[in-house]
């Protein structure tokens, strides 16, 4: 166990370390910031690091076992209403207790927080129900997420403008670090149960509509409640000039967060003792260590969420403030994709769903894949959202293309892409998003002069959008590759070199280089997978391409 600790504390060390080191050369180079600050930001670098490594390893040896189990168990019933029942009250709740909602609810204070967390948590809730009767009755992810999107952009039509942005980031930050290692494990653990040839692909999904809830839900609330005074809570920084001051911001953070994260967890851990109590599922032994790794998850999230929250945000809102009121301030946009493209690698739940892809697909999707797609898709997801700070574009214009695309993207790539990156949009939009990069993106609105709620809002709804259209177009070259291996694989060892001549009885038959022939050989194996070709199957086709050349001609 401890070997295998430090191997996580390594992996997470190697995430952490370039965004830290970006930040630490702008404080030299660029943005001045106050030594106070910067130990701050180190010593909340130090609690993502442990606090990622403890998470990761919560997370396979007890989070994703927990959730597997119950969506075992729950397919075994064979109970569609007992199903959906446990699936809405563990995805409300789960919701319900998830940190980030909280920092979204305060940006909103015309709406009474109870009202938009639970209508948010019930949005949820609905969606997957959802999600998993889409796995139990085998219905297409494409075409009901195409139907969940368009839904969603006819409904904006009559949402306050000041609530789009806002609505749209609700998607990415209520699917965080708590939610996603149980929702995906449910899904694993529906689909092996219901099994079949698509059991792998149809595991995938459950985040990708579960991140459709909350969108509806605050867009509800924005047309029901009609707020005119839409505003945002300014990022707060704390003087420190001392160790002591650093020591005491922790400390004071410390037990909120540590209620939080109970709170949290409590569901899970309530709902998989019911299921042990009932269906005596797990043995003595796997049970002693599924409670060591719901410890550890509970310890990594601690460390986590206090270092984010105290080291992080303030510097984010720092940096962008100074940067937006220099003369440089388009410096915004290359930096923000910098930033961007190494900062996902610090969400804890990437971590998770890149371990469960690599694990589902047998290597064949590698982590190390996931990882650049991810990175790619999140720098200019960011890069975009400093263009629209800078220059107050609406959101449409981004949003609109871009599910556009990776709606249409979903017809081309196979199956299993599609509920992978749909997934990835709500893990990369975790924690580290809306604790570093929306601040980043709201001191540099403010201090440009720029209206926050409609120009800073949808930093987060783009990091949820850019990855699926990356991990989609990473699939239609993983099923290129795929197909190219697969022919060469099948091709008879036998075949002649490409400079020989195949010849046949006939003296009036054409001659043709077997290089040709290959050729003719491969386009028909595309088309009907068989390699088996006659000899007189090959002049038939030669024919029919040289009466095609000739009628072009």
């Amino acid at each position: 166990m401890n070997k295998k600790l430090k191997e996580k504390v390594k992996e997470a060390f190697s995430s952490v370390l370039p965004i830290s080191a970006i930040v630490l050369l702008l404080s030299i180079l660029i943005v001045p910031l106050e030594i106070g600050t910067v130990v701050m930001f180190l010593a909340g670098a130090a609690l993502l690091i442990v606090g990622m490594g403890f998470f990761s390893l919560g997370s396979d040896i007890a989070m994703m076992p927990m959730g597997e189990g119950l969506g075992a168990e729950l397919s075994r019933s064979g109970k569609i209403g007992l199903i959906s029942a446990a699936a809405f009250i563990m995805g409300a709740i789960i919701t319900i207790a998830e940190p980030d909602l909280t920092v979204l609810a305060n940006q909103v204070p015309s709406i009474p927080n109870p009202v938009l967390i639970g209508s948010v948590a019930a949005g949820v809730g609905i969606f997957l129900v959802l999600a998993v009767l889409r796995i139990i009755l085998k219905i297409s992810l494409p075409k009901l997420l195409i139907a969940c999107y368009a839904g969603l952009f006819i409904l904006s039509i009559f949402v306050p403008k000041d609530f789009i942005s806002v609505a749209f980031d609700s998607g990415g930050v209520t699917t965080g670090p708590i939610t996603v290692p149980f929702i995906m494990a449910l899904g694993v653990g529906l689909a092996a149960m219901r099994g079949g040839k698509d059991a792998s692909s149809d595991s995938f999904g459950l985040v990708a509509l579960c991140s459709v809830g909350p969108i509806l839900a605050v867009m509800l609330m924005g047309i029901f409640f009609n707020p005119q005074d839409a505003a945002y809570t300014a990022v707060q920084v704390p003087e420190v000039s001392t160790m002591r001051d650093v020591v005491r911001e922790f400390a004071e953070s410390l037990p909120h967060h540590f209620t939080e994260i109970t709170t949290a967890l409590a569901p899970i851990l309530a709902a998989f003792v019911l299921m042990q109590l009932i269906t005596r599922r797990f043995k003595r032994r796997e049970l002693i260590r599924m409670v060591v790794g719901y410890l550890y998850t509970f310890i990594g999230l601690l460390l986590f969420m206090t270092g984010v929250n105290v080291g992080f945000l303030p510097v984010g809102s720092m940096l962008g403030s100074f940067l937006a009121s220099a003369s440089y301030r388009w410096l915004l946009v290359p930096l923000g994709m910098l930033i961007g493209y190494f900062i996902v690698a610090a969400e804890p739940a990437v971590h998770v769903l890149n371990k469960q892809v690599d694990d589902l697909t047998d290597g064949a999707i590698s982590q190390r894949a996931m990882k650049r797609s991810l990175s790619i898709g999140v720098a200019i997801s960011v890069g975009l959202a400093m263009i629209r700070v800078l220059t107050g574009v609406s959101i449409y214009w981004i949003i609109i293309p871009g599910y556009a695309l990776a709606l249409a993207l979903t017809f081309f790539v196979p199956k299993i892409f599609v509920g992978i990156a749909f997934d990835s949009g709500g893990v990369a939009s975790g924690p580290m998003t809306s604790t570093f990069l929306l601040p980043l993106a709201m001191g540099a609105c403010e201090a440009f002069g720029g209206n926050v709620m409609t120009d800073a809002f949808g930093v987060v709804a783009m990091v949820a959008m850019t990855p699926l259209i990356a991990i989609q177009i990473m699939g239609v070259i993983y099923a290129q590759k795929l197909k190219r291996v697969e022919i060469v694989e099948a091709i008879p060892a036998d075949i002649p070199d490409d400079d020989d001549i195949v010849e046949y009885e006939d003296e009036n038959a054409p001659e043709y280089t077997t290089e040709f022939i290959d050729d003719v050989l491969l386009a028909d194996y595309i088309e009907t997978g068989d390699l088996d070709a006659s000899p007189e199957a090959v002049e038939q086709d030669a024919d029919e391409e040289q009466e095609l050349s000739d009628s072009r001609g």
